[in-house]
Order: C-alpha cells, then structure tokens, then sequence
C-alpha cells in the first residue's frame, strides 16, 4: 500500500505481524542486547528513588511492616502483564511496545491512542525524574561543601530562598534539563554504549541495596515488626488487609519501569528468547530486592516514627553506627535516578521512532543514524520536549500521568494477548502466556481496578491530552499511515 493514498482507511485497519516484522535497512536499528542486558534495563527502571521513598510512606500510613506483603501483591499483578509482554514480545520482536502490540491485535485507532498515551507516560516520568535527580544531586555536591545557587535549581513556578535571604521565583532548573541532555546524547552514541553504562549504574545501585540490608541486618529489633499487620483503624485502607491492598496499589508503581525493555525489543540478538528473559528476569530481581530491603526498613525503624519522613531510609540508617551509609545511600539514590531516566528516554524515542516509522507521525522521525544505527532525530525530539519540561515546570501534581498511562498500557497488552490467538492462532509464539485466558483476563481486571483508584484530575488530564492526540491523528496520522 502506497503510504499517501489512503483517503479513508479502517479506523480499525491492523498492520500484520509479518509487515510489522519486516526489516527496512535503512531504518533498521542495531540488534546488540542480549538477556543479561535486557536484565539490567529492565531493573535500570525500575529501581529507582521509589525504593527509598515509597516503601517507608506505604509503611507509615497503609500497612506497617505488612509492606511486604503488599509488594508481593504488587509484583502479582506486574506478573499477569509481564507475561503477556513477553509473548507479544517474542512474537513481534520490533521496537514500540504497546503501541505495536496494539497495531497487530486491536487495530489502527487503538494503537494511536496507546502510543499517543505512551509518549505523554514518558515525557512525565522523564522530566519528573530529571526534576528529583536535580534536588539529590544537589544534597549530594553539599555533602562535599559544594552550593549551587537555589535559582537554577527550581522552576519559575516555585518559590525559593536564595543564599541572602528572602523570598524569590525560581529561574530554570538547570541540572534537570543537563541531566536529560546528557543521557540523550549517550543514547544517540549507541544502544551497546547506553547499556554498559546502565550496567556500571545498576552493579552501584544493587551494591547500596545491598548494603544497606547486610549492614543494617544486624541492628533490627523484632518490636518493630509486631504487630507484623497492624489493626485496621475503622477507615479502609488504613492498616488491616485493606491497608495491605491500598499499599499494593500505591507500590504497583515501583514496578513499572520493566515495561521500558519491550521497546528495545528491535535491538535485541535474539528476541524469541531473550526478550521473557528480560522482561521476567527484571521482575524478579527487583521483587526480591524490593521485599528485603523492606523487611530491614521497617525492622530498624518503627513503622509509625516513619510517618511524615521525607526521607526515612537515612532515619533507618541512623540506627546503625556506620556514618559511611549516609553518603552510601545519597549516591545510590542518585545512581537510581539517572538509571531511570536512560531507560525512560530509551523507550520514549523508540515508540516515537515506531509511530513514524507507520506513518501516524511525520516519516523524518524514523531516521536512524548511518553510524550509531540509533533513531537520532527521535532521540533530539524527546531530549528537546523533556529538557524544556523539567526545566521549566514543577511537575509533581503530573506524577499520577505515568501511572495512568502505564496501567493503560498493560490494560492493552493483556487485551492484545487475547486478540490474536483469535486472529493469528497459528502464528509462532517463541514464549506463551500458560492457563490460556486466564492470566490476560486477570491482568485487565488488576490494571482496571487500579486505574479506577486514581484521582479525578488524573482522569481529566488523560482524557484532554487523548482528545489532542484524536485531532492530530485525524489531521495526519489516518492519512498517511503505512497499512502493510
């Protein structure tokens, strides 16, 4: 099909699996990340600052030391939509993720709205991300007496103190928008390049984790995990098993980042394979790292003492003697960040790359680089938009932005899973959900039940930014999409 001539294609037109699959060589990206990369992308993303942060809120005032438990619940529902990312994965091995999920299973018009939702996901977690490395790294360089001016560390929207006194507005938070120039230009560099820094970050990340736990072990007290699931108070989610659910909810968005390795499936050796290795792989590590960091957290502080802390890891380190944490700590939480942020502006560029690459976004942003073999002008584009946002906005009432498009995410994959073994059932699937339906219906039905917890200006911001999207892909994409 000619890629201009398409006056009025299907709203639900599917692209299939084998047009999906076809290579184009001068847009092909380079096949270099093996299982154990893949790995470390996947925890790259995920285990970030929210294991320092969340695990003591989800604590102090939803489950007390049955935390737990909740991540536990969590990583289950993150199972049922790891699962289903793997067989789509291993069946259309090409860069996108959900959105190309969505184009082989559920039709054109759903796939522009879950790439158009992805691209919002990205942006947001991006630039907030970016936004908190600079607070740390700030904390981290006074560490070392080193003060930067508090003007260049906040948005024009907030209000500062600077070094004279006084009250003033922010000018441009500088580092955020560094650290996501920076990182982009690395991911423009290469894919095998972005990687092995993301390895040196994660090795220093698990190396804090690790001891943290190992050191802090040994300075528990066992009253502080009685009661182990604190009395409900009267109100749901306030302690009690409902209290367990509530956290679950809240933790389910420390998993989120290992939906970051399905877009680098393009850039996989052999993703058949490696790409349920990775996705899975991710998953479990972080499950494991996520329950016993935990478990020392809320046996060396009191789960109640947490409440209102804005940095309780440090508080629980306190109870320890060993002063070399403190700096330990800053430095993982750092390292977390940044690891973050590659992964997220890896993914963002290739759902960007994809989209154009099918025509619903301007054909340009398909370029691969001859050298680095790396969708560079997407890599500008996504550097550009994310950089400007962190640098000029405060983001933290657009936090739950990632959360929503990303539950819709996983909501699609089940629902894409389930479509085409209807409409494809004999296309090979190098990796299969088992239980048949089962597992995709109880990954729609979690991912649901959590998005309906959301706040109402969650819902409204989401629904604003689909009808923008709506107007774009009605004024461009539906005309110059690709088809097969």
């Amino acid at each position: 099909m000619s890629s201009t001539t398409l006056p009025s294609p299907s709203l639900f037109r599917r692209r299939s699996v084998a047009s999906l699959t076809r290579e184009d060589g001068a847009h092909a990206l380079a096949r270099r990340l093996g299982p154990f990369q893949l790995i470390l992308l996947g925890v790259g993303c995920t285990i970030g600052a929210g294991l320092f942060s969340l695990t003591g809120l989800a604590a102090a005032d939803d489950a007390g030391p049955a935390v737990v438990i909740a991540y536990l619940i969590a990583a289950t529902g993150c199972v049922f939509a790891g699962l289903c990312y793997s067989e789509m994965a291993s069946m259309i091995p090409v860069a996108g993720s959900a959105y190309t999920y969505a184009y082989a299973s559920l039709g054109e018009i759903v796939a522009w709205i879950i790439g158009w939702d992805l691209i919002l996901e990205y942006a947001v977690a991006a630039s907030t991300v970016a936004v908190s490395w600079s607070g740390y790294v700030n904390v981290l360089l006074e560490t070392f007496g080193v003060h930067l001016p508090p003007r260049l560390l906040a948005s024009p929207f907030e209000t500062v103190t600077p070094a004279g006194g006084g009250h003033a507005h922010g000018l441009v938070n500088l580092p955020a928008a560094l650290a996501i120039v920076g990182v982009s230009l690395l991911l423009i560099r290469g894919i095998s390049q972005s990687a092995k820094v993301n390895a040196a970050i994660v090795a220093i990340k698990l190396a804090v984790i690790l001891a943290v736990v190992c050191f802090g072990l040994p300075y528990t007290k066992a009253a502080n995990w009685h009661p182990f699931i604190p009395a409900n108070t009267g109100h749901f989610g306030e302690f009690g098993w409902s209290g367990i659910i509530r956290a679950a909810g809240m933790l389910f968005f420390a998993y989120i980042g290992f939906d970051a390795v399905s877009t680098a499936a393009q850039e996989s050796r052999n993703p058949g394979r490696d790409m349920p290795i990775g996705l899975i792989g991710s998953l479990a590590l972080c499950t494991i790292a996520y329950v016993v960091f935990a478990f020392v957290l809320t046996g060396l502080v009191n789960y109640r003492t947490m409440h209102g802390d804005p940095a309780p890891v440090a508080t629980a380190i306190d109870q320890t003697p060993f002063e070399f944490l403190h700096l330990l700590v800053k430095i993982g939480i750092v390292c977390g960040f940044t690891s973050v942020l590659l992964v997220l502006l890896l993914g963002q560029s290739r759902i960007l790359y994809a989209m154009a690459r099918d025509g619903l976004l301007p054909r340009f942003f398909s370029d691969v680089h001859p050298r680095f073999r790396t969708p560079w002008r997407s890599n500008l584009l996504v550097m550009v938009i994310s950089a400007a946002i962190a640098a000029f906005f405060p983001l933290g009432e657009l936090g739950s932005m990632a959360s929503i498009g990303t539950l819709f995410a996983f909501v699609v994959v089940c629902a894409g899973v389930l479509a085409l073994r209807r409409i494809d059932p004999a296309r090979e699937r190098r990796f299969r959900v088992p239980f048949g339906p089962v597992i995709p219906v109880c990954g729609i039905v979690f991912c649901l039940g959590l998005m309906a917890s959301l706040g109402r200006d969650t819902w409204i911001r989401l629904v604003v930014w689909l009808a923008v999207g709506l107007v774009i892909y009605f004024a461009y994409g539906r005309r110059h999409a690709r088809g097969d």
